[in-house]
């Protein structure tokens, strides 16, 4: 007897971690779609019908048109790549460009978005500019007001190292905290004239910190201006702080076994579940011990 028990109580044990299991995997709202090709996406974002997704900012475009399918952020041409209940996602955003030839400027791009409920992470990213007479900067006009740039410069291929963004065929810097939008623009001291040999073009992008490795070689990489890098976007549920979002318990967002915390970038506040417990604070009862 004792022996049959215990299979009974290991086996009703398998079965918890299971339906445990399943439950943590389980992280879009009920009933709505949990994948756009390989990306998962949890609840508040969602896709399709506007009941699994909390607000209109956190939908998520799934396009078919692809194979497998692409997500895309709200109504904009952002690629998804990843969403975490920890309140960042990662995009895909392309490279801008300034380039010349012996008869001036040849083309220009100059990449930038305006996001109304997304930061750019100050932590998680670096802005980035390569050339060897290159002066780039990103700014901003929605919500916090800010203009910051990079200078590169070099005279001969011989003076750029690999891997190095000191400021000698390439530059890195820091991106200013709660900004939720990016213009970018070039300037040349030169025109390229004096490098044109071997670095025609400017390049500013903004990118994942650590993602991005430079190389020499990147000058006259023809496709490069093509390339699209990712990034680390922020978001946070509304404009609250956690004590404002309390008081509002109809339209407060986190659920049973977690806790309110204050974002580290931006206005509003996220959920986290309370130690011990796993899943999706989002939702109900998905916070599971």
């Amino acid at each position: 007897m004792g022996f049959r028990c215990m299979l009974m109580e290991l086996a009703l044990f398998s079965i918890k971690l299971t339906v445990m299991a399943t439950s943590f995997a389980a992280e879009a709202k009920p009933g709505c779609q949990t994948h756009c090709g390989g990306i998962t996406i949890p609840y508040p974002f969602g896709t399709g019908s506007a009941e699994c997704y909390i607000n209109e900012s956190f939908s998520i475009r799934c396009n078919t048109s692809f194979d497998p399918p692409r997500a895309f952020l709200t109504t904009t041409d952002i690629e998804v790549l990843h969403i975490s209940v920890d309140g960042y996602l990662r995009i895909r955003y392309p490279v801008g460009y300034d380039c010349y030839n012996s008869s001036g400027s040849s083309s220009y791009f100059n990449a930038g978005f305006t996001l109304e409920k997304f930061y750019i992470s100050h932590t998680r990213n670096k802005f980035t500019a390569i050339g060897c007479d290159t002066y780039a900067y990103i700014e901003g006009f929605v919500g916090r007001t800010y203009s910051t740039g990079c200078v590169s410069f070099c005279y001969d291929a011989a003076e750029v190292v690999n891997g190095s963004g000191s400021g000698i065929g390439c530059c890195q810097i820091d991106i200013p905290k709660g900004v939720t939008d990016y213009r970018l623009s070039f300037g040349s001291y030169w025109s390229h004239s004096k490098v044109l040999s071997f670095n025609p073009c400017s390049y500013g992008f903004a990118v994942e910190d650590g993602v991005y490795g430079f190389s020499l070689s990147h000058f006259l990489d023809p496709d490069f201006g093509k390339k699209k890098f990712p990034m680390i976007l922020d978001w946070t549920i509304g404009n609250q702080s956690c004590t404002e979002a309390r008081m509002d318990p109809q339209n407060y967002a986190c659920k049973e076994n977690s806790a309110c915390i204050a974002p580290a970038n931006g206005r509003g506040y996220l959920c986290k579940c309370l130690h011990g417990s796993k899943g999706n604070p989002y939702l109900s009862h998905g916070c599971q011990i």
